[in-house]
């Protein structure tokens, strides 16, 4: 159950993924990101009352556990996505997603420091073979897909930009794992996760005039693609916390990072191998397959 919800989950970041192709190049990331998080938070809210008209137990507040998904919100959220369009700025799309698909490591040591969790050398064995074949899913150093030589100042402002995003996106994940384990909240979790993570976007935006002159010049189909990517978040998220409630946290952030067994598949049957795609990539996801395969039958 915990395999599939995380894959369920990857599908869901992996659909952002596209979506976003699409979004950036009709409405900036800065209005654009406003949207997709009111979307983050007016979905899980439309899931929630649908919940509760049907739920057999009585509902209980949990003060930690909302607390741990507000914080989570704010680390994964807010501080991760914020400093992941920096990557990408800074470096590039191919070298930010290298950057990306590390965040199970950062998991991995979260949970082991905050969750107590261990795991045994036969599940690192698999991670490691997941890792192996994430990196070999991303473009090889030098190849048309990195794009333009960076400079010594850019390559290492960067570098830190991308650790942080990654560490973000890792610390964010055990922490909604953690309000889980005490508090199964997911849908509502995700709700006070988003809740953080705007407030603090609004707390640091500045210019709201260029912003809603952004809004009122985009097309109705720039808007309806930031709210898919609202959508498709808030499911991923959603999918993510339900997960680890069934198998280990670092386990669960694995499976969801394996994006790319969408991204390759997509990219060349509908956007026509605009990704690149080689023997490779294609070993890449072959080793990813098999490491999620021998996860779930473990």
């Amino acid at each position: 159950m915990g395999i599939a919800l995380s894959l369920l989950s990857m599908l869901g970041f992996a659909a952002n993924i596209l979506l976003t192709r699409y979004a950036i190049v009709r409405l900036s990331v800065e209005a654009g990101f406003l949207v997709a998080l009111a979307t983050n938070i007016l979905f899980p809210a439309l899931l929630f009352g649908f919940e509760w008209m049907t739920r057999a137990a009585p509902f209980a507040w949990n003060w930690k556990g909302a607390a741990l998904f507000a914080l989570g919100g704010v680390i994964g959220t807010f501080l991760g996505r914020r400093l992941l369009f920096d990557a990408v700025h800074l470096l590039g799309p191919s070298r930010a997603s290298v950057f990306h698909s590390t965040a199970p490591a950062f998991a991995l040591v979260a949970a082991w420091l905050l969750a107590d969790e261990r795991l045994g050398l036969y599940e690192i064995g698999l991670m490691a073979l997941v890792w192996l074949g994430l990196w070999f899913t991303q473009p090889r150093a030098g190849s048309a897909a990195l794009g333009n030589r960076l400079t010594p100042a850019n390559l290492r402002r960067g570098m830190l930009v991308g650790l942080l995003t990654v560490a973000g996106f890792g610390f964010g994940s055990v922490l909604r794992g953690l309000a889980m384990r005490g508090w199964n909240e997911a849908i509502l979790g995700t709700l006070l996760a988003s809740a953080a993570a705007l407030a603090c976007q609004v707390a640091v935006t500045r210019d709201w005039g260029k912003i809603a002159a952004q809004l009122r010049a985009a097309d109705r189909a720039a808007v309806w693609l930031y709210v898919g990517c609202g959508i498709t978040t808030s499911l991923g998220a959603i999918f993510m916390a339900l997960a680890m409630v069934h198998m280990e946290i670092a386990l669960s952030v694995l499976v969801v990072h394996t994006t790319p067994l969408v991204i390759f598949p997509v990219s060349v049957l509908i956007l026509k191998n605009r990704e690149e795609l080689t023997p490779r990539t294609l070993l890449g996801a072959v080793l990813v397959l098999s490491g999620i395969a021998l996860l779930a039958l473990r």
